[in-house]
């Protein structure tokens, strides 16, 4: 766990679902109202997560970054164990949410829940600011992670929709805003984390463009080299998101 103190009125739970995408678990926050609780990201369908996280309050809301299962897949079971409690989404279709969030850059609830669309990593990515006038918490789901890089997850992921993304957020909240992601650890200065998510994507292109230059074909033989250092058992996963790349520099020309 991180050493980063979260202010009273949020709590994290965080799924016993390890792995090489999802790292220590999906991370699910707990959000205290005067209107009751909201969840974001109610996760998996593990009933003894969903439980730990309906002991910490009445849920009124559950909100969702984006359609993935380890992020959404447990909703049905979580609306069963809630009596209904709504549920909302970018996607409801692909996330099984009740509704379609507030649009990008309004509110909601009583914290002032801030909703920023920032697709990229997933067409229907959503990221949410909370502010109580002492601390700032920026929810980026997989957008931004707590530790390592994401994927662009070609072709539901978008690589120029992923980058503008990025820059949003490093206007979006003050230099000491704390970083709550989809997985992994919280982290300190929500903007330092978001420049290095750019400089590493800046990278990742120029370093795609040079195995191009070098002979690359197609994804796989880019993967091959620019990805040689990693576990092969990522490689698909890298391979969604050099084709993000290769997609991206086409269209830049």
């Amino acid at each position: 766990m991180s050493d980063v103190v979260l202010p009273e009125w949020c709590r994290l739970v965080r799924a016993d679902n390890p792995g090489p995408m999802t790292l220590d678990g999906t991370n699910t926050y707990v959000l205290r109202t005067a209107d009751g609780t909201v969840v974001i990201d109610p996760g998996p369908w593990l009933e003894e997560h969903l439980d730990a996280v309906l002991s910490l309050g009445s849920v009124s809301l559950a909100l969702i970054t984006h359609h993935h299962p380890d992020h959404c897949g447990g909703i049905e079971l979580f609306r069963e164990l809630t009596g209904g409690a709504p549920v909302l989404a970018r996607d409801p279709v692909a996330s099984g949410a009740d509704a379609e969030l507030p649009a990008h850059g309004e509110r909601l609830d009583d914290l002032g829940l801030l909703v920023l669309d920032t697709p990229g990593h997933t067409a229907d990515s959503v990221s949410f600011v909370a502010d109580d006038g002492e601390s700032v918490l920026l929810f980026t789901g997989d957008t931004v992670l707590g530790r390592g890089t994401t994927i662009v997850s070609y072709p539901d992921g978008d690589l120029g929709a992923y980058l503008a993304s990025l820059e949003l957020l490093r206007t979006a909240v003050p230099p000491g805003a704390l970083l709550l992601p989809g997985h992994g650890p919280l982290r300190d200065g929500a903007a330092a984390v978001v420049d290095e998510y750019v400089a590493h994507r800046r990278q990742r292109i120029e370093q795609v463009r040079a195995a191009l230059d070098g002979g690359a074909r197609n994804a796989r033989d880019v993967v091959e080299v620019v990805y040689a250092d990693i576990d092969r058992g990522l490689w698909p996963a890298a391979e969604r998101t050099v084709e993000a790349t290769l997609h991206y520099l086409r269209a830049a020309g």
